[in-house]
């Protein structure tokens, strides 16, 4: 599984495929991360394998949706429980991201496992994810942006141009470099 700019989330229900010992068989509802509706169903498929004696040839997809958030326009804390596999061997770890959605939180611990830790996609596994409060953070860098009133200080601004003028001046090559600290 490749990530390819933002993960979706997908709601997939499957169950075994109908027979005449068993009609009408339990089905299986998982909520997967994934970029697209092929991979969600493959990742189901992956998971059921795992937990029953289950897999595509023997089953069925019932439904795949997916899930959308309601409001996403108030940034929130989100805390991530995953399992990845390492060179080492496999590792449980929690995470926590600053996000409008769910879904761009869980982009940005694809990203930074990958930076960090050199984790491929198909070695996370998401074992749970919640919204946290600002007060029960307990990693440093989203403590840091979840007060109420946070400032970003703007210390080098670029002069920037009107629509279809050059930004910072009219010449193309200048000898003297731009001033961008205005403090």
């Amino acid at each position: 599984m490749t990530v390819a700019g933002l993960m979706r989330q997908y709601q997939v229900v499957g169950r075994h495929a109908a027979n005449e010992e068993h009609p009408n068989p339990e089905a299986y509802r998982m909520i997967i991360f994934a970029p697209n509706p092929t991979i969600a169903k493959s990742k189901f498929w992956y998971y059921m394998h795992q937990f029953r004696k289950m897999k595509k040839t023997t089953g069925e997809i019932l439904d795949c949706v997916e899930l959308v958030e309601k409001n996403s326009r108030i940034v929130k804390n989100y805390g991530i429980w995953l399992r990845y596999s390492s060179r080492s061997g496999t590792h449980n770890m929690y995470r926590e991201f600053r996000d409008v959605k769910l879904t761009g939180a869980v982009s940005q611990l694809y990203d930074e496992m990958a930076g960090r830790h050199r984790t491929r996609p198909r070695s996370i596994q998401i074992i749970r994810t919640a919204q946290v409060a600002a007060k029960d953070l307990l990693r440093v860098n989203p403590t840091q942006f979840a007060k109420a009133k946070v400032q970003f200080p703007l210390p080098h601004r670029v002069a920037s141009g009107k629509r279809g003028q050059k930004a910072l001046s009219d010449r193309t090559y200048s000898t003297v470099r731009p001033t961008t600290f205005f403090g």
